[in-house]
């Protein structure tokens, strides 16, 4: 799969239009599910107009999928459910201005679960994306059609959303690079919002280099977003190979009983090959760690319950036959929204019911207070974290769809990270039966530059990210 630096080579060789026509057929031919709507008319419309006035921006030319949940002006935004079917947004997220602004080309909405709720892209509403190393296996979640898409080769990169490991979670299981960055650093202004303490929009990309170019352009500061930062953007500058003098702190509760024995051994043999390079390590505790599911639930259930009231059929979106407004609002949100988002509605509406506000929604945020504590802690002792992102590697279509809590257990290491808002991202390190295994390199708040290197280094001294899926 070619790297933006080859692309670029190419479009200049070449032509922006023989190349996004390249992964429009593709796509077209794919089986994997990964996109729900394809932009192929404005698509080979900008591919044009770049071939003709030239644009010098750094992704000039270069395809891109976009998660079904950031909006776009005139395409088609449905966040996976059958609510927003027919919804077309008046405007552009922040991160599709400045990417419009770098040159890229949208090439379509990526596939996802149901409003970002869920660990397989199973409960999207447009069926269930397939995953391009083994296509009875689920692609993670929820951003698993943006994975899906970039390790089948089907788009050189792609965006999606992390709201418990959204971005991470399907990047170990695809074999692809995944960086959740630190709460603030990416405007949220256009994402859609299932929980809007946690999560961020974040770059997937076949290399730590091209996730570290499109963060440059997708990040700063919005003036509309009250949580966006105002940080220096200059991430590539990162990329070093040398990891010299770094201290890595390894957090035992993350290989905690459950983990599976090829991910924790080549989760430890990656920190090995770091330590060769001139890396120490240390063990570190987080001890609230085992807490950070339950807080994670409560806390993200209770604000979907409150951001996904406005989904009544009043406005866009699916419409049932008019009644009077009670009648209305419910047989459109029953109709409009899958099971396990009508789950986490009742679930955070009830937690945050009068008379149990105290005992779970305050008793969760407290919890999180202390998660961050613990990161703080560690981070006294060490440059960054190192962990396995996933327990173990992708399970089989269907094998834990009806069971939502075996599939809210598999988010046990991604979580503490969006409780404390500190920034992750998941590479691969390994492979076990021909699945891809990722680690997570965890950093302090705005130390993206840490992880990035360091997730650089290890890239640079091994072949892991270099092994495609059969076809792709």
């Amino acid at each position: 799969m070619a790297s933006i630096n080859e692309l670029i080579e190419r479009i200049h060789a070449d032509s922006s239009e023989e190349i996004v026509t390249e992964y429009l057929e593709k796509i077209e031919k794919s089986k994997l599910n990964a996109f729900i709507t394809v932009a192929k008319e404005s698509a080979l419309l900008r591919a044009k107009e770049i071939d003709s006035q030239g644009h010098d921006g750094p992704l000039a030319g270069i395809p891109i999928a976009i998660k079904d949940n950031i909006s776009t002006k005139g395409i088609a935004t449905t966040c996976a459910s059958k609510i927003l079917t027919g919804y077309i947004p008046p405007y552009d997220a922040h991160v599709i201005e400045k990417l419009k602004e770098a040159g890229a080309i949208i090439i379509g909405k990526a596939n996802m679960d149901e409003f970002a709720m869920g660990s397989s892209t199973e409960t999207s509403f447009y069926g269930p994306t397939l995953n391009p190393w083994d296509t009875t296996r689920v692609p993670g979640g929820s951003s698993g059609g943006s994975a899906a898409a970039v390790a089948g080769g089907e788009a050189p990169l792609s965006l999606g959303s992390d709201t418990g490991g959204s971005v991470r979670c399907p990047a170990s299981f695809c074999g692809v690079v995944g960086l959740k960055p630190t709460y603030g650093v990416i405007s949220r202004y256009g994402l859609i919002s299932y929980a809007n303490s946690l999560e961020q929009i974040g770059p997937f990309a076949t290399s730590v280099r091209d996730v570290a170019t499109l963060f440059d352009v997708i990040s700063g500061h919005d003036p509309r977003d009250s949580t966006s930062v105002d940080r220096e953007t200059n991430y590539s500058s990162a990329l070093i190979n040398d990891v010299k003098g770094l201290k890595i702190g390894v957090p035992e509760e993350y290989f905690a009983e459950g983990t599976d024995k090829n991910v924790e051994k080549s989760v430890r043999d990656a920190i090995n090959t770091l330590e060769e390079l001139g890396a120490t390590s240390v063990e570190v505790k987080m001890p609230h760690t085992k807490y950070a599911l339950s807080a994670y639930y409560v806390i993200a259930m209770s604000e979907a319950s409150s951001n996904l009231a406005r989904f009544d059929g009043m406005r866009y979106g699916l419409r049932t036959e008019d009644s009077d407004w009670h009648t209305t609002f419910s047989q459109v949100r029953a109709a409009g929204f899958g099971d396990e988002v009508k789950r986490r509605i009742l679930l955070g509406t009830y937690a945050l019911s009068a008379g149990y506000h105290d005992k779970y929604y305050l008793k969760a945020l407290k919890i999180r207070t202390l998660i961050k504590q613990d990161f703080e802690r560690a981070f006294r002792d060490a440059d960054v974290l190192i962990a396995p992102t996933m327990p173990y590697p992708a399970f089989k279509l269907g094998e834990k769809i009806d069971d939502p809590i075996s599939l809210y257990l598999a988010d046990v290491d991604t979580v503490p990270i969006n409780l404390a808002g500190v920034p992750s991202i998941s590479l691969p390190c390994g492979f076990s039966g021909g699945l891809p295994i990722g680690m997570q390199v965890i950093g302090k708040h705005f130390d993206e530059a840490a992880i990035l290197r360091t997730a650089f280094a290890f890239e640079e001294n091994t072949d892991f990210h270099t092994r495609q899926p059969e076809g792709s």
